[in-house]
This record gives C-alpha cells, sequence and structure tokens, in this order.
C-alpha cells in the first residue's frame, strides 16, 4: 500500500492549493498522514516535521527566508504531540489484523490503507495551529531576543579581553549553565587565562544582558 498512500498525499498537496484549502490544514493533513504511512525504518518523524515546514513555505504562508520553530514547541511537551500521533494511531489498533516475525517486524493481515488515507485530521490541524501561535507569540520573539542579547555579550567581553567567538560561544553557554556564575572548574580549565577580575566583569555583563 506504500506506493499508493504516498501518491495520493502527494497528489492532495498539489491539488489543495487549487482548492484554496488553508496552509496550515494543508500541513498538517500532509505531514501527520506522512508519519502515518511510516514508509521508512528509520527518519519518518524528522521527514514528517520538515514537511509541516516545507507545506507552509511552499504556500507563503511563512515569510521569506523564515522557518517558525515548530519543531522546538513540539520538543517542549511531547507528551501533547504523542496524544495528537495517538488520536488516530490507537483506536486503529482495534482494526488491525497482525503478527510478529522472527526478525522483530509485523505482518499486517487485513487491508488498512484506507484507514490512513481518509483519517480525520481535525485534531492534528488545531495543534498545529496552536504550535504556530505559539512559535510566533513566544518562541520567535524570545529567540530574537537572545540572539540580540547574544551579539552584546559578545562585543562586550572583546572589550575586556580577546577571545576568539567560538570561545565567547562557550562561555556564555557555561553561563547559562551555571546561572550567570562561571564555575570554579572553567575558571581553571577552559579559561584559565581570564584573570578573576576579568570573569567579575564578564559574569556582570551576562547579568546585564541576561536577567
Amino acid at each position: 500500500d506504500l506506493e499508493d498512500l504516498l501518491g495520493g498525499l502527494i497528489r492532495f498537496n498539489k491539488v489543495s492549493s487549487s482548492y484554496d484549502l488553508h496552509p496550515v490544514l494543508t500541513a498538517a493533513c500532509v505531514a501527520f498522514g506522512f508519519v502515518y504511512i511510516h514508509p521508512f525504518e528509520d527518519g519518518n518523524g524528522r521527514i514528517h516535521r520538515f514537511l509541516m515546514h516545507h507545506v507552509l513555505a511552499e504556500r507563503y504562508f511563512t515569510p521569506e527566508q523564515i522557518v517558525f520553530p515548530i519543531s522546538s514547541v513540539i520538543l517542549d511537551d511531547v507528551a501533547r504531540y504523542k496524544d495528537v500521533l495517538e488520536y488516530v494511531s490507537r483506536p486503529l489498533l482495534d482494526w488491525i489484523r497482525w503478527k510478529s516475525t522472527d526478525r522483530g517486524n509485523i505482518v499486517v493481515q487485513n487491508n488498512t490503507a484506507d484507514y490512513y488515507r481518509y483519517f480525520d485530521a481535525t485534531a492534528h490541524s488545531e495543534y498545529l495551529f496552536r504550535c504556530i501561535e505559539r512559535a510566533v507569540d513566544k518562541d520567535l520573539p524570545e529567540e530574537l531576543a537572545f540572539l540580540e542579547s547574544r551579539d552584546k555579550f559578545h562585543h562586550q567581553v572583546t572589550s575586556i579581553v580577546d577571545m576568539p567567538e567560538r570561545l565567547i560561544d562557550l562561555l556564555l553557554h557555561f553561563l547559562r549553565q551555571g546561572h550567570g556564575r562561571l564555575s570554579s572548574r572553567a575558571q581553571r580549565k577552559e579559561f584559565a587565562a581570564l584573570s578573576k577580575l576579568e570573569c567579575t566583569k564578564i559574569e556582570r555583563i551576562y547579568a546585564d544582558l541576561f536577567p
């Protein structure tokens, strides 16, 4: 059934534009439809999340050269994501006859193609709308604010000490882990070249930029 189901998914993606279907609805149907078909042994989830972004970009729903951080929203609440996946997959278990193989796989013994061809994507569409809403209203502004503060951190640190950009990023990472404090271990090892006074100044810079 894989070839037929994937062909139908591709055709749906093409014709949905002709029917003026909302891009988010199309993205939900295509992305979740793909993950239910599950054509590969590995990588289906990554392709599924890529398809969300691809369909939205293809229909100019997202601004050019902008990618909504939908994946980070999903990873932030994996339990909710699993609930949406199981909205379709769990009830189907009662209708699928299967047996296990010697290699640890399963063989489906009845015709199940229509279950995946015509699944109810209401919950998936609502979920994707909520992911986009949070990405736009919260995650994207926070990421932009962080990048702006990061650039200022780089500039102010280099005004104190000459340090490669890679090392400044590592310094920022350690400060974030230490809630604004550079650990004694980091001062002895990765940043042994920094004086106590320089460490104190850098910690103050971090506190001002990342309150």
